[in-house]
């Protein structure tokens, strides 16, 4: 891609998401994502009730009456968008690419953190880490990772989330938000890890998917890709036994994803192509709030 046509790609998904995160989503992502840690505030006099242990005894000694600390709930959090950039993304049928929408969910997601003052950061994986961006703050900052979204080529097509979690457990020492954008196109086992990474972290899951993965059209004869294997065949969907067999295989799939986001402990929400991301990703903030 040309550098002026992403720098138009750019300030377009700029212009729809910013307007989206602060419209929509500030109050909702504040809820729904709150700092964990308790920053020191102030003192005040000791009031009948409070915790004891929270009395300061300098303050105490100096004044000859009980003081005790005040604290405030730490907002500032840290923002890290696990981003899949394996071939599977480059599918889309109807409205757009896989890739396109998981593009604009991060860059809403990024400016409703820089609203409430938080860092983003990134990671890009594939079957390895292809790219990890350290969490800064700022605009500036935000429209360098959109616009690596757009140009990023992987050197993989495959996918391991285990190699992505198990990055970001090791790499982010303070607790994070983490929102993992993917298909979850993934064979391998990656319940453990993702376990363990909820533990320190707080890990949100959001599968974008192409409707076709779901329900096959009666189109005759149709030429199928594996995108990340490069495999080709021919398949008729004019057979209805096929097509009820392909939505059994997605039905199977999506018991086994949610089985493991349930026994994981993460929360989760899955978005069609020809969905409206926003109404999506609200009822997963209302759900947290």
């Amino acid at each position: 891609m040309e550098t002026s046509d992403i720098l138009k790609k750019v300030r377009k998904i700029e212009i729809k998401t910013r307007g989206l995160s602060r419209n929509i989503f500030a109050g909702q992502y504040h809820s729904a994502f709150k700092g964990r840690g308790m920053a020191f505030s102030e003192v005040r006099e000791y009031q009948f009730g409070d915790d004891v242990r929270d009395i300061d005894w300098n303050v105490t000694a100096r004044f000859h009456r009980p003081y005790v600390k005040v604290y405030e709930e730490e907002r500032e959090l840290t923002v890290m968008l696990l981003i899949d950039v394996s071939g599977s993304l480059d599918f889309g049928t109807k409205k757009q690419m896989k890739r396109d929408m998981v593009t604009e969910i991060a860059a809403t997601l990024a400016f409703s953190a820089i609203q409430n003052n938080d860092k983003i950061g990134v990671v890009f994986f594939s079957d390895k880490v292809e790219k990890y961006i350290p969490p800064k703050k700022g605009r500036k900052h935000i429209l360098y990772i959109i616009r690596e979204m757009l140009d990023f080529q992987a050197s993989s097509k495959k996918t391991n989330l285990k190699i992505a979690v198990e990055f970001l457990t090791g790499v982010t020492k303070r607790r994070c938000t983490a929102f993992i954008l993917s298909d979850f196109y993934d064979q391998s086992d990656y319940e453990n890890a993702l376990t363990i990474c909820n533990r320190k972290h707080d890990v949100v899951a959001i599968q974008v998917y192409d409707q076709r993965a779901k329900e096959l059209p009666d189109v005759g004869i149709m030429k199928v890709l594996d995108a990340e294997t490069g495999h080709e065949m021919y398949i008729d969907t004019s057979s209805k036994r096929l097509r009820a067999a392909h939505h059994n295989y997605w039905l199977k799939r999506q018991r086994l994803l949610n089985d493991t986001f349930v026994k994981s402990r993460v929360d989760n929400v899955s978005i069609s192509t020809t969905d409206d991301y926003v109404k999506s990703l609200m009822q997963l903030f209302a759900m947290r709030g």
